[in-house]
């Protein structure tokens, strides 16, 4: 049994670990250095692919990425003050915050992004998650295509709920956007159907505003409309009685956003004048967990 105290022990634990499970990568050279080491194991975890793991690796893996959760603070729903009607708006690492759920920006195999240290949104759910997570989709797709065909994928806007393991919210939703060019579609405001899965107790729901809607940055008023459809997916589940709502909009839609929502330009004016709250980006891409 693994006798791993701290997560200096638990790093080197995981980093053996994960490389003896992967073929290609066990002999690996592995680094004095412990940033270099958490880019291994993130980038270890990213590639591998569902199967099956031994308890003992799974209980040393959540109790660091529990621990990992607890460094970069855990955000909750009362730190984030209503702005209007049940709703509010934060910036920030939704794998920071302890809700009842939050939206994954899933393709279409819903298991999770493959890129090492790629900083999607999809990759960095299922990192500080853990490979459980990946799992767990894996055996609901298996399902889906026992029912429908061995090339089944998922479509778009047909969400799957699963459980968030070690990340602080209870539940993800995992949903295929749709990609937006050129011109926007009626559609486009209700392509979220989250009501589907969320379950009677869920309260709140937390929407990434550009990764939800799929969108090309590209013209400008397209991405304005990424975050209308957050906010729309998160207005039809409080009306369906689940309130309140937390949009959390990424920084590359900060004012493009606060148009479509608040009607107006400065983000700053709106963080002071109807409490949004937009701290700098804490992402920390580089470390696992």
């Amino acid at each position: 049994m693994a006798n791993c105290k701290t997560q200096e022990e638990r790093l080197d634990y995981l980093v053996e670990e994960f490389k003896a499970d992967s073929d290609e990568y066990k002999d690996l050279r592995t680094p004095s250095n412990d940033d270099e080491k958490r880019r291994i194991l993130r980038s270890l975890m990213n590639i591998r692919m569902p199967k099956e793991m031994s308890p003992e690796v799974l209980k040393v893996q959540d109790e660091y990425l529990m621990e990992r959760a607890a460094e970069k603070g855990v955000v909750k729903l009362s730190d984030i003050p209503v702005i209007r009607d049940g709703l509010s708006i934060w910036q920030g690492d939704i794998t920071r915050l302890s809700v009842d759920a939050i939206v994954n920006a899933a393709n279409s195999q819903m298991l999770g992004c493959f890129v090492p240290m790629h900083t999607c949104i999809d990759n960095c759910i299922h990192t500080f998650a853990g490979v459980q997570l990946r799992s767990e989709c894996n055996r609901q797709m298996n399902e889906l295509r026992i029912r429908y065909g061995k090339d089944y994928e998922q479509p778009t806007a047909v969400p799957m709920l699963t459980d968030a393991y070690n990340l602080p919210a209870k539940k993800v939703v995992h949903i295929v956007g749709p990609i937006v060019q050129y011109r926007l579609t009626p559609e486009l405001a209700h392509c979220v159907e989250v009501q589907e899965v969320v379950p009677a107790g869920v309260v709140v729901l937390v929407c990434p505003a550009l990764p939800v809607a799929g969108v090309v940055p590209e013209p400008g008023e397209v991405v304005a409309v990424a975050g209308a459809v957050c906010v729309q997916a998160a207005k039809e589940v409080r009306v369906d009685g689940l309130a309140p709502a937390v949009a959390a909009l990424r920084a590359d839609l900060e004012s493009l956003c606060q148009q479509v929502l608040l009607g107006v330009d400065d983000v700053h004016q709106v963080a002071q004048g109807l409490g949004g709250v937009f701290p700098e980006p804490d992402v920390d891409v580089d470390a696992a967990g």
